[in-house]
């Protein structure tokens, strides 16, 4: 599975969608110092935008690299669905 960068533009609220934490945040100098500057898949800022950050993790959806977050809402709900492989969950249950 390939990284892909996450491009988190902040919406009206100056909130995006946060990875680490599964759940809307609001961007601000509590989320950057408490979560986003330990965080593994902190990036930086989204460049080319005032007010964002950047991400890199493994996302199990099909989406382009970079994928560019402009709703946190949609962007929560959307990595909310896991998929099954073909094989059925039970693949993950008795492998070894």
């Amino acid at each position: 599975m390939a990284l892909i960068t996450h491009i988190n533009v902040c919406n009206a609220a100056h909130e995006i969608y946060c990875c680490l934490r599964n759940k809307i945040v609001k961007l601000d100098a509590h989320q950057k110092s408490q979560f986003c500057s330990s965080c593994k898949m902190f990036a930086g800022d989204a460049k080319g935008y005032e007010h964002g950050v950047t991400c890199v993790w493994e996302d199990l959806r099909e989406v382009n690299n970079p994928h560019y977050a402009l709703d946190p809402l949609e962007e929560f709900a959307h990595n909310q669905i896991k998929q099954v492989p073909p094989e059925g969950p039970a693949l993950y249950l008795y492998s070894s």
